[in-house]
């Protein structure tokens, strides 16, 4: 058959235009805008909103989706696994209930500063409004928990939006970016001309260098404090400035403390570390921060569980210096004398170079006498609980047991929130930053299993264990599943006092004994629902049989192990300050009850 002109012309101007950019669908270009930032795996589950996009990665192989049991999961596996690597996480939803079963773990990670971006499908943009099947307003919903939103309505956005979702994600003080994509965005076929290599956005420039001025003005009060003390929180870790961090401390010789999120970023094992401070911090850590003269507040926020009552805190005159990335957490809750705004990292590295470069020294004679009155309230012991009780197990004996086996091993530690949550922090002595992962500002319960399957993937030699309860477990124990269908062996250490623990301790102390619905009647077998998803099921229920049970989870390496440890019904977190109480006015023991 002869080709007519009309047909030759035609099929040249295609072949140019081929040439000149290439014709890719929405969820296409956004496959490749995840690929161009090194993505390496992505958590979620499929719906039909989000069809085109599951297609889109059915034809590639660098990413690996992982196909959780619920959406909640999904987020809260992306974040753990941010919160190990430092890396920005990812994660994918349907439209409707997908993103509002996601909103948990969005919030979750929001209240924690950690990078993310989540992905979620939406109703095609003509039935945006119209109460489409499975619509829901994504963008609004969201609004309040995310750093910024995105709603992609032409597929030529997409690759630009990526970039600056990302972006977003992890500059600044970091957090969760949501991206909503119409179903007919991702499927509708739009010129590309590859991702952007770079982002300019005119309304957002987080500042990362401090002000030097400010910087000399904190040092010159640093140095010449007497009782000095240095506070670090979750930014520490934020801005991988762990190693920053110690250099000042160990130059200057100054008491150290770590909120709930810092743990780690000083290790615990050195002496100058006072401990957690806080709600259940120690008494020595507590003290110092209500009794120094001059405070240097390092990417903390001085939230409700740290300082207690803000007037009580405000009793004692002390200088505060405080650095952080986020210009509104300065002032916000605690008036601060010297302010710094700039990246934790780069601002200790400056204050270090000045140091070096300063005569000045730190008062020898008054630090001495400040560090003799720590070691007095040290000597309390604060964390002694009954180690010779030979009848029951006690959930601290637990954890420490955990700590003296793992401590010298490449180990991540993931908690639930609850009673077990504080034990662990206490009694698990973190000497590595981004090794305790678990939810301080949110405080949400079910975290601990989707946090070790990201971390797991992430660092597939290192051990994983997740100290949790029976009430939390329970929230995301279908990730059970998850765990076997993609090998990430994880341990969990339930530690099972048949009680909301938490709830139950705040019961004991403020609504003399009334504990309502705190008590569950109808507990599964674990060891037997752990055998039904494929796992081993282990019993513990005598204090000698703990120390051999770790060591037999530890042993089955490439299996996941559930351990029920049967502990003491009626133990409590202490020390423990009470709502609307000062920091120092802390319950040390049941005595104080």
């Amino acid at each position: 058959m002869e080709i007519s002109k009309a047909e030759i012309a035609s099929a040249a101007v295609a072949a140019q235009k081929s040439d000149s950019h290439l014709e890719l669908r929405g969820a296409e270009i956004l496959v490749k805008a995840l690929q161009a930032e090194n993505v390496k795996y992505i958590w979620g589950y499929p719906g039909g909103a989000v069809l085109h996009i599951y297609d889109a990665f059915y034809k590639q192989d660098t990413i690996q989706h992982v196909l959780v049991r619920h959406e909640q999961a999904a987020v809260h596996a992306a974040d753990g696994y941010a919160r190990a690597t430092g890396d920005v996480g990812v994660a994918l939803v349907t439209s409707g209930p997908g993103v509002t079963n996601a909103v948990t773990g969005i919030a979750t990670a929001y209240m924690d500063s950690i990078p993310m971006v989540i992905i979620s499908g939406q109703v095609p943009t003509h039935a945006i409004g119209m109460d489409a099947f499975q619509e829901c307003d994504a963008v609004g919903i969201t609004r309040p928990i995310v750093k910024h939103n995105f709603l992609v309505k032409d597929a030529k956005d997409l690759a630009e939006t990526l970039k600056k979702a990302f972006h977003i994600a992890r500059s600044g003080r970091p957090g969760p970016v949501l991206v909503d994509i119409p179903k007919d965005v991702s499927f509708k076929k739009v010129p590309y001309t590859g991702y952007p290599t770079s982002v300019e956005m005119r309304s957002y420039n987080p500042v990362r260098k401090g002000h030097g001025g400010q910087i000399r003005k904190a040092l010159q009060l640093l140095l010449a404090a007497k009782r000095p003390y240095i506070y670090t929180g979750g930014g520490v870790l934020l801005s991988n400035a762990s190693a920053e961090l110690r250099t000042l401390v160990d130059m200057l010789g100054y008491p150290c403390t770590n909120t709930l999120m810092g743990l780690g970023a000083y290790p615990a094992s050195d002496r100058k570390f006072l401990g957690m401070l806080g709600m259940h911090g120690t008494v020595e850590a507590n003290n110092a921060m209500q009794n120094c003269d001059v405070l240097l507040a390092v990417g903390a926020r001085f939230d409700d569980r740290v300082i207690g009552n803000p007037k009580h805190f405000a009793q004692n005159e002390r200088k505060i210096i405080h650095i952080d990335i986020d210009p509104s957490s300065i002032s916000k809750r605690v008036k601060v004398d010297i302010p710094i705004v700039g990246d934790v990292k780069d601002v200790l590295t400056e204050m270090i170079a000045m140091i070096k470069e300063s005569s000045t020294k730190p008062d020898a004679n008054a630090l001495g006498s400040w560090w003799e009155t720590i070691e007095g309230w040290r000597v309390r012991d604060c964390l002694k609980y009954d180690r010779s009780n030979k009848d029951v197990i006690k959930p601290q004996y637990v954890v420490e047991t955990l700590w003296n086996m793992t401590k010298d091993a490449d180990t991540y530690i993931t908690s639930d929130v609850g009673q077990h949550q504080m034990w662990a922090a206490q009694y698990y002595r973190f000497d590595e930053p981004r090794r305790w992962i678990n939810s301080g500002g949110l405080g949400t319960m079910g975290v601990g299993i989707p946090y070790a399957m990201g971390i797991k993937l992430a660092k597939p030699d290192a051990e994983v264990f997740t100290i949790t309860g029976e009430g939390s477990v329970q929230m995301c124990i279908q990730e059970l599943s998850t765990c076997l269908q993609y090998n990430t062996p994880i341990k969990i250490c339930a530690l099972n006092n048949r009680y909301l623990g938490m709830v139950r301790q705040w019961q004991e102390v403020e609504y003399e004994g009334r504990y309502s619905h705190s008590y569950m009647d109808a507990l599964p077998n674990f060891v037997k629902l752990a055998e039904a998803y494929g796992h081993v099921g282990m019993l513990i229920e005598r204090p000698e049989d703990v120390e051999p049970a770790l060591r037999e989870a530890r042993r089955l390496k490439d299996r996941t192990v559930f351990m029920d440890f049967r502990t003491d019904p009626t133990e409590n977190v202490f020390p423990m300050v009470q709502a609307g109480k000062g920091i120092t006015e802390m319950l040390l023991g049941s005595e104080d009850l």
